[in-house]
């Protein structure tokens, strides 16, 4: 007699108690089959009546997107005047929305109020009792829009944000209490830039800082002496001697083990001082399909950052690299932050036109871009890449003891709350 063809019921999916390690085996190969087969049935299901009703798609993908930590991402309940907002994670632009909105409903609401003062009776004020007439107005209907009596939103809608994670920065919306407090990084004609890059003592990273001197425009790297002799010379003589000879900036690269470990940046000629760790150093060379850089200046892309301190971090990358890119190098160097953790990235782009098999540009809203459809752009990289995450910002120029500081990394134990 033939054996029976087995069929699993309903709850194939409890595991299988026997203490045959055989048919265990069997029996989860067959569990596993059904399950596949029934995800399977269900997805073609879907799929033909989709394309009965497309309707049904468009719901579905609107619905299905994942559940990230920038999705999940908080922000403090803070007013429309935050000061410079060094230790406040709000997104400015989003404060600068709600509060231009406000103020339109304002103006609209003093419009219609002049109108209804203009119609109404010169005599009707003394005719009316205050008391009785203050009485009626409780009585009415509000007429204030629902948005004003609850500006404040909760910590729900709050957490996700309007704006997508892949937009450029826009530098215009910078605090003026921020700019204020850094007025020569928010300054309107910043001088052409010009960095020395240097390592720390008894260092042995020459390879990177000369590396460097390719990824920052005007730069030179001078090896700090490690004789045992010679002057140790400190930070704050570096940057003086960097000031004298009309120096913007100076870099120190830090090494641990003969690996780049934190990169700090001194806005020259009176700080501030910017400490950065680096993770994930990548040279071009070991990069597959690499490109070799030129001497051309390249352009700058500043993405995500939202706060006052990331817009503050914005400004000081800015300070480092030309105004005027020379466009005909096309190079073009990306500073993409997520989750506090900026992305260092330098490409050559090329403009060729789209291939069949090719889908269309698609901008942060997730539409096509109008007047490229037929244009793809092709990126070859050509290094270095590495990760950088702003540990603390000094007041003035290296770190000492007792030294005021404007911002220092905490250990953040809500993690859906970043500080850029």
């Amino acid at each position: 007699m033939a054996p029976r063809k087995f069929t699993p019921s309903s709850k194939s999916t409890l595991p299988f108690k026997t203490g045959n390690r055989e048919k265990r085996q069997k029996l989860h190969i067959i569990r596993k089959k059904a399950l596949d087969n029934t995800r399977r049935d269900e997805r073609f299901q879907r799929r033909r009546e989709e394309d009965r009703d497309p309707s049904l798609r468009e719901e579905r993908l609107r619905q299905n997107v994942p559940l990230t930590l920038e999705r999940k991402r908080v922000w403090d309940a803070v007013d429309a005047d935050t000061g410079d907002g060094l230790g406040v994670s709000v997104d400015i632009e989003r404060l600068k929305r709600q509060k231009l909105e406000e103020e339109k409903e304002l103006d609209v609401e003093d419009h219609h109020s002049s109108q209804e003062g203009a119609t109404e009776a010169p005599g009707s004020d003394e005719d009316r009792d205050s008391m009785i007439d203050s009485a009626s107005d409780s009585d009415e209907p509000s007429t204030i829009p629902p948005k004003l009596l609850s500006r404040h939103k909760s910590s729900t809608e709050r957490a996700t944000s309007p704006t997508q994670s892949t937009i450029s920065t826009s530098l215009d919306l910078t605090p003026a209490a921020l700019a204020a407090r850094f007025p020569s990084l928010f300054s309107t004609a910043p001088a052409a830039p010009k960095t020395l890059i240097t390592t720390s003592l008894n260092s042995t990273l020459h390879a990177e800082g000369r590396l460097l001197t390719t990824l920052f425009p005007n730069s030179v790297y001078i090896p700090r002496s490690a004789h045992r002799h010679s002057h140790k010379y400190s930070v704050r003589e570096i940057a003086s001697f960097a000031t004298n000879r009309a120096y913007t900036a100076l870099l120190v690269l830090k090494e641990d083990q003969k690996k780049p470990t934190g990169l700090t940046f001194v806005h020259l000629p009176e700080g501030p001082t910017f400490h950065f760790s680096i993770s994930n150093w990548v040279e071009g060379k070991k990069l597959p399909g690499h490109g070799r850089p030129t001497d051309h200046h390249p352009e700058l892309i500043l993405n995500n950052f939202r706060t006052p301190l990331g817009l503050l971090t914005a400004h000081l990358f800015r300070t480092v690299f030309p105004p005027q890119p020379d466009f005909e190098g096309r190079q073009v160097v990306t500073l993409h932050n997520q989750r506090d953790y900026i992305f260092l990235r330098r490409h050559r782009y090329i403009f060729r036109e789209k291939r069949q098999t090719e889908k269309s540009v698609i901008g942060p809203d997730g539409k096509e871009v109008k007047g490229v459809e037929g244009i793809r752009a092709g990126l070859q990289e050509l290094g270095p890449r590495f990760t950088m995450k702003l540990r603390r910002i000094d007041k003035g120029i290296q770190r000492a003891s007792g030294q005021e500081w404007e911002w220092k990394g905490a250990m953040e134990k809500q993690r859906t709350k970043f500080q850029l």
